[in-house]
């Protein structure tokens, strides 16, 4: 039906349901707050379009249709709301993913604040996709427009590494080329970057322990996060030179979950 990944507070919920029932037919769209509720009937909702304000995390919907009689032809599977609030609306949660922050906000971070199935996001790029971030973008700039937005994300996402997958201790590189590759890899501290325009960012730094060769030595996380936290995208940077990897910051292959498609990438996209 349409349900992005995850929504934030104030984002719009937006679902279509579709049918191949022929006679006259009217859609339903109902709601409730947990499992242990009873459904409740949006009146206001009646065709085959349901959109609302994300308020509530958890919050359960299902599409019904019915015929004249009330008698229901076909009923959705329900499908569940998520709001993250990864990045926080405090002024300090703000503050530090703009790059504000003290060294004692810092905090050492686990593999596991990375798990998961993750997908590069430059095809999305190359395939055009991400074209209303970049006019999004523009519109809010005085100093880049359109193509200039493109050329700064297409060097920042480039990158032949279309899929991670992070489990336990190991990360999987899987390639452009059909080839994939794993190793294990344990913490090794973090890096404080200072950047020109004045703002700060956290390399949290993994070294391989075993496993295939053709891994690199060090992965370099970014993600805007400083302390520990789940992720919900990140910036990754890799290689067998330490200094080399955090000298690098034009380049930053970018990974959102694999689960997520082309809508679900811009709508997270634009909420950042």
């Amino acid at each position: 039906m349409g349900l992005a990944h995850h929504y934030h507070t104030g984002d719009e919920v937006e679902l279509v349901a579709s049918s191949e029932t022929a006679e006259d037919s009217q859609w339903q769209w109902h709601t409730r707050d947990s499992d242990d509720q009873e459904w409740s009937l949006i009146s206001a909702q009646t065709t085959e379009r349901f959109s609302r304000e994300a308020t509530l995390d958890g919050l359960q919907i299902k599409a019904v249709l019915v015929n004249d009689d009330e008698e229901v032809l076909e009923e959705s599977e329900p499908v569940v709301v998520e709001i993250n609030e990864h990045h926080g609306h405090d002024e300090t949660t703000r503050r530090i993913y703009r790059g504000f922050f003290y060294n004692d906000e810092i905090g050492d971070r686990d593999l596991s604040d990375w798990e998961g199935d993750w997908q590069s996001v430059y095809p999305y790029l190359q395939s055009g996709d991400l074209d209303e971030v970049f006019e999004a973008k523009a519109a809010e700039s005085d100093t880049m427009d359109f193509d200039d937005y493109v050329e700064y994300y297409d060097i920042g996402y480039e990158t032949d590494v279309d899929r991670i997958v992070i489990e336990d201790d190991s990360f999987t590189f899987y390639y452009q080329d059909g080839n994939d590759y794993t190793a294990e890899y344990e913490y090794d501290g973090y890096e404080v970057l200072n950047y020109q325009r004045g703002n700060r960012g956290v390399r949290f730094i993994f070294s391989s322990v075993e496993g295939s060769e053709e891994m690199p030595r060090y992965i370099q996380f970014s993600d805007h996060i400083i302390s520990p936290n789940e992720s919900d995208h990140f910036h990754l940077y890799w290689g067998d030179d330490h200094d080399e990897l955090i000298d690098e910051v034009t380049n930053w292959p970018t990974y959102y979950p694999s689960e997520l498609d082309s809508e679900g990438l811009v709508q997270d996209m634009l909420a950042h």
